[in-house]
């Protein structure tokens, strides 16, 4: 008997205490797109993606294009020579693929220059949402930007605006 009261009022306790955590929620896409810091990193993100595009673009047109040529004068051409331009429409297809991935790829430049730009503001924000749980004593802070799904949430949990004030940003 003093095993089964023992047991309850573990539960209990432990309902009481989950019940008492506190807890907010932000919006971080709600946050960096009010961040002036991070919409400039963004525009030159962009910018830089668009050149790059281009580029890589640009050389896939060109072996598009020779590969057309090659295709219309491949019957009057000979062995050697056919060879010669397949090799060479071969190499800079591989020369464009190498280039897109240094730009685009895991670990590319495109991403270098995120980390460079972007995760400093991140960085803020994450900072100035643990400020924010420590003065106001939350347990328990969920994004509703992020992988969690909220099927509904009190407008009044949102502390966004308060992380916002905390870095500046109004």
């Amino acid at each position: 008997m003093k095993k089964l009261m023992l047991s309850i009022l573990l539960v209990l306790s432990g309902t009481f205490a989950a019940v008492a955590q506190r807890y907010c929620i932000v919006d971080s896409k709600y946050i960096l797109e009010r961040v002036p810091d991070y919409k400039n990193a963004q525009d030159k993100l962009d910018a830089l993606s668009k050149t790059w595009q281009t580029e890589v673009d640009n050389r896939m047109a060109d072996i598009d294009r020779l590969y057309k040529s090659y295709q219309a004068e491949r019957a009057m051409l000979s062995d050697e020579v056919r060879k010669k331009r397949e090799d060479e429409i071969m190499s800079k297809e591989k020369a464009a693929k190498d280039l897109q991935k240094k730009y685009f790829g895991y670990e590319g430049d495109l991403f270098k220059k995120r980390q460079e730009l972007v995760k400093p503001v991140q960085d803020r924000v994450f900072n100035a949402v643990q400020k924010l749980s420590q003065q106001k004593g939350y347990d328990l802070v969920l994004d509703k930007a992020g992988g969690v799904t909220l099927f509904y949430a009190d407008p009044k949990l949102d502390r966004s605006d308060d992380v916002l004030k905390l870095m500046g940003v109004k």
